[in-house]
C-alpha cells in the first residue's frame, strides 16, 4: 500500500539524575563528593533510506518514545544515555511541525540524518557543585526533559521525469514498456490510484527514474478527486512528460488545461522542462489535423507497438542533461 502521509507524536527521552555521592574508602574517612552526572536522555532520529517507497512502516505506528538516561553513580561514573531511536523514511520525504506547519527537514539524500528531538541533557552530580566554601555538597541536578511534540510526516515523490495527463492517457502503459515496473493497466479511467517508479536504462551504465502520476482532472489543483495528493508528488520531477492522446478532438486546449491545473496548484512548475507526446500512435485517427496547432514539437508514441519509444528516449535524457 502506498502511504505518502502521516501524523506521528515523537517523545524523546529525559536526562538521567546527576548523583550524590560521597568517597567512602577505608583510611578516607570523610572522602569528598563524587557524586557522577546522569546520562542524556535517546534523541529521535529520522533517516532516508532509498529502499523504503511508502510511509506505510511509520503509518501504523503513532507514538514513538526514547528511552530515557540512566543516574549517575559514585566514582564519577556517568550515567548510560538512553537509547535513541531511528526512524527510515523513503528519500523524499518533510517533516511539519504539526501545529505551526513548519517545515523541520527536507531529507532528499540517502542516509541523509536529522535529529527532530533531542534528549534531555543528564543532570550534574554533586562533585559538580563543590566549592572552597562547600566541600561536602548534598545536592544534585535532575535530568532535563526530552524535546516532544506533534509532527507530520510527508512523502513527496522524487524522480527526474513525472508523467501529466488525463485518465486513460497511456501513461502507465509506457512506464511498463520502458521500465521494470508494472503498474495496474486496464482501458478504463483512474487505473492508477497512487503514484508509481520505474528506472528507464539507456547505454551501458545509466538510468533515470521516471514517475507515473495518477490522472489529473479538472479541478484538481482545487482538489478535486485527490489532486492535491497527486499534484505534490509532480513538485520534485525534474522534468515534465505531457501524453496527450492521438484521438483527442483539442490535444492542444487539453495540454492547457493540464498546465493550468499545475500551475493554479504551484506556479513554480512554469519553469521546468515539459515535452509533449502524442500516445497510442498505433490507432487510426481522423484528427491528426488537430495537431498541427502545437508550435512546439511533439513526439509520436506507440506503447504498444514500440514505434517512437527510442526517441523518446533519448529527447528525456536530452532534457535531464540541460536541467
Amino acid at each position: 500500500m502506498f502511504i505518502d502521509y502521516t501524523e506521528v507524536a515523537l517523545i524523546a527521552g529525559s536526562g538521567g539524575k546527576g548523583a550524590v555521592h560521597f568517597r567512602r574508602e577505608k583510611f578516607v574517612p570523610k572522602g569528598g563528593p563524587d557524586g557522577g552526572d546522569g546520562g542524556r536522555g535517546g534523541h529521535i532520529i529520522f533517516v532516508a533510506d532509498s529502499n523504503l517507497h511508502t510511509l506505510q512502516d511509520i503509518r501504523y505506528r503513532r507514538k514513538y518514545t526514547a528511552e530515557n538516561g540512566n543516574a549517575g553513580g559514585g566514582s564519577r561514573k556517568t550515567g548510560k544515555n538512553g537509547k535513541d531511536i531511528k526512524i527510515r523514511v523513503p528519500v523524499g520525504t518533510i517533516i511539519k511541525e504539526k501545529e505551526s506547519k513548519r517545515i523541520i527537514a527536507d531529507l532528499i539524500v540517502n542516509e541523509e540524518s536529522v535529529v527532530i528531538c533531542n534528549g534531555g541533557r543528564g543532570g550534574r552530580g554533586n562533585v559538580r557543585f563543590k566549592t572552597s566554601m562547600n566541600r561536602a555538597p548534598r545536592k544534585a541536578q535532575a535530568g532535563e526533559i526530552g524535546e516532544s511534540g506533534l509532527y507530520e510526516i510527508e512523502l513527496k515523490i522524487l524522480a527526474d521525469i513525472g508523467l501529466v495527463g488525463l485518465p486513460n492517457a497511456g501513461k502507465s502503459t509506457l512506464l511498463s514498456r520502458l521500465t521494470a515496473a508494472r503498474p495496474k493497466i486496464a482501458d478504463y479511467p483512474f487505473t492508477t490510484l497512487e503514484p508509481k517508479l520505474g528506472i528507464v536504462k539507456y547505454g551501458d551504465y545509466d538510468s533515470f527514474v521516471m514517475a507515473d502520476i495518477p490522472g489529473l482532472i479538472e479541478g484538481a489543483s482545487k482538489g478535486k478527486g485527490l489532486g492535491h495528493q497527486f499534484l505534490k508528488h509532480i513538485e520534485r520531477n525534474k522534468a515534465l512528460l505531457f501524453l496527450i492522446e492521438s484521438q483527442d478532438p483539442n490535444p492542444l486546449q487539453t495540454y492547457e488545461s493540464l498546465k493550468k491545473e499545475l500551475f493554479e496548484f504551484n506556479p513554480d512548475l512554469e519553469i521546468k522542462s515539459k515535452l509533449v507526446c502524442r500516445t497510442k500512435s498505433d490507432l487510426e485517427c481522423e484528427l491528426s489535423n488537430q495537431w498541427k496547432e502545437f508550435k512546439k514539437p511533439v513526439i509520436e508514441i506507440s506503447s504498444f507497438s514500440g514505434h517512437g519509444l527510442d526517441m523518446l528516449i533519448l529527447k528525456l535524457v536530452s532534457f535531464l542533461e540541460e536541467n
